[in-house]
Order: structure tokens, then sequence, then C-alpha cells
């Protein structure tokens, strides 16, 4: 997994390529944890992911608690296999994905 961040003023882009598993969700949660101190805005682009299991699924909750209070969190290019996971986890309720 390949984690790349794009910053546009205020807004954070995490643009995510693989696997989102038990092995790398540990380094997505440290490359999301940097940016909530300066993000306003946080955008996770998940264009380049095909599997996000339930230690990814935590990463993204912890994202949307913290982003609450600002700008907010938005998940984009969600493939069909991972907006399944989404719909059957509940997470498609919770996320704001586009």
């Amino acid at each position: 997994m390949t984690v790349n961040k794009t910053a546009n003023g205020e807004e954070i882009t995490l643009s995510v390529e693989g696997r989102i598993d038990s092995k790398t969700a540990p380094e997505f949660e440290k490359e999301l944890k940097e940016c909530l101190g300066t993000a306003e805005k946080l955008v996770i682009d998940l264009a380049g992911v095909n599997y996000i299991s339930s230690a990814g699924l935590r990463v993204l909750l912890t994202g949307h608690k913290a982003m609450a209070a600002k700008g907010g969190l938005k998940v984009t290019n969600v493939c069909k296999e991972v907006m399944a996971i989404f719909n059957v986890t509940g997470f498609a309720k919770v996320l704001d994905i586009s």
C-alpha cells in the first residue's frame, strides 16, 4: 500500500493505492493522523483501493470522528467492491462518500 498526500490550502487529500488490511492499516492511520492537526478538510481518495478490512474501516472512522468538528472527511473514488463493504458494514450511511 502507498499513500500520497496533496495539500491545497487547508484541504489535504490522501490518495491510497493497494489493499488496506491489518498489515497496512497502521501506516494508513499514521498518515491520516499526521493530517488531523493541520487539515480543515480531509479527502481520502480510494481510487487505487480494491479491498478494505475492518482495520481500515476503523482508521476511516477515527478520521471521520476527528474531522467532524472541522470541515469533515470525504471519501472519493470508491470502487464497487469497497462500496459493497461500506454498504454491508453500514459505513455508507456514516461516511461522506462521493
